[in-house]
């Protein structure tokens, strides 16, 4: 029998390595924020899954914390007094297209009522040598795909560099 293409996604996530990762940390005062964004180079493009836990959360019937989740341009994760993480640049962006079209624009993490949010998406925008020591930024709020240049996807609450792993 033929594998499907997600049954072929689930095994790469499931019996190898990824080839890079960012482990996410909180921006100073942003409570226990923790969490990896694995990246999986494949014959189709990238595969990104993200795990975060500790994302802040309301429980106010239909108010789903929502939070963007981009690539960013710098190499890291440390900032000022008034953007903890100011290093991380912005959104990392190679085409010079508008937003949401850059390159490091991924989609929203959904976050469940403890606070836990886990991603998976397939994207050809970049390759995984391509954004090696750059940063991975979890934002306040959603990404609306509409404002220039970022969203307004609200302050950077979690933040971590881009790195390969060992082989």
């Amino acid at each position: 029998m033929k594998q499907t293409n997600s049954q072929y996604f689930a095994s790469v996530i499931q019996n190898r390595l990824p080839d890079a990762a960012a482990v996410l940390q909180a921006a100073p005062g942003g409570g226990r924020i923790e969490g990896t964004v694995s990246f999986y180079q494949t014959p189709q493009g990238v595969l990104v899954t993200a795990a975060v836990r500790g994302l802040p959360v309301t429980r106010m019937a239909c108010a789903q914390p929502i939070f963007a989740l981009h690539i960013h341009e710098g190499a890291s994760c440390t900032g000022n007094a008034g953007d903890p993480f100011a290093d991380a640049g912005t959104h990392y962006n190679p085409a010079g297209c508008p937003h949401p079209y850059h390159a490091g624009d991924l989609p929203p993490l959904f976050a469940d009522l403890t606070g836990f949010a886990w991603m998976a998406v397939l994207t050809d925008r970049f390759r995984v040598p391509d954004i090696l020591g750059r940063t991975v930024i979890v934002h306040s709020r959603p990404d609306d795909f509409t404002t220039q240049p970022s969203g307004n996807a609200g302050a950077k609450i979690a933040c971590g560099v881009i790195t390969p792993t060992r082989r």
